[in-house]
């Protein structure tokens, strides 16, 4: 059987992070959150009190990220995310990381890749391609529901601008905007329970690896 990549990709919220880490535990692959590495880059540009609005800089940054150091908890601080968005859309920032996510994208046995452009630009060669998607106001009140579980404040309406101006930001950037590959199969778990979301998932993998 040739190398395996599942690519899986989606806007905010929409379940593919979840999705994609239960994938690669069941099939025993290597998994990667490709908009940690953008949300590296961010953190390291902060740390050293650089400015988001050189191209050059951030994309020093980029070249340097480790992805085996990518800590989730930590990357995941609201300031880092609007930080990520910002240097996400300049293209000499994105080719650096596409090219560390690619290198990552032939570890053996497996990869399953989550992001914004995977099945589009990154692996466009991937046995199997995930279009995970919700509305923006379910998406918006998964994460309210999240920042509330955590023990901290959140206004709700406030959520769902933000997940629709960066929605905006993602789907209109002029270098690999966020769509659907055409040949992904559309994930839309609006109405879908994470294991409802799971078991279509795992379906539509299943039949990929049997044909091969």
């Amino acid at each position: 059987m040739k190398h395996i990549t599942i690519a899986i990709d989606g806007p905010a919220a929409a379940g593919k992070g979840t999705l994609s880490r239960r994938l690669a535990e069941t099939y025993g692959f290597h998994h990667l959150d490709t908009g940690l590495t953008y949300r590296a880059t961010a953190k390291a540009l902060i740390d050293a009190g650089l400015p988001f609005d050189s191209e050059a800089i951030a994309e020093k940054m980029a070249l340097e990220v480790n992805l085996a150091g990518l800590d989730r908890s930590v990357l995941a601080r609201h300031e880092i995310g609007e930080a990520a968005s910002k240097i996400a859309v300049m293209p000499a920032v994105r080719r650096a990381l596409v090219e560390a996510q690619r290198a990552f994208s032939r570890k053996a046995p497996g990869t399953v890749l989550d992001g914004r452009d995977i099945g589009t630009v990154v692996c466009p060669d991937a046995i199997v391609k995930l279009y995970v998607t919700a509305s923006p106001e379910v998406r918006a009140r998964r994460r309210y529901d999240e920042i509330i579980a955590s023990g901290k404040a959140a206004d709700f309406d406030a959520i769902v601008d933000d997940v629709k101006t960066r929605d905006d930001r993602d789907m209109n950037r002029a270098d690999s905007p966020l769509k659907p590959a055409e040949d992904a199969h559309l994930l839309d778990t609006s109405e879908m329970s994470i294991e409802a979301a799971f078991l279509a998932a795992k379906r539509i993998v299943d039949a990929a690896l049997n044909k091969n």
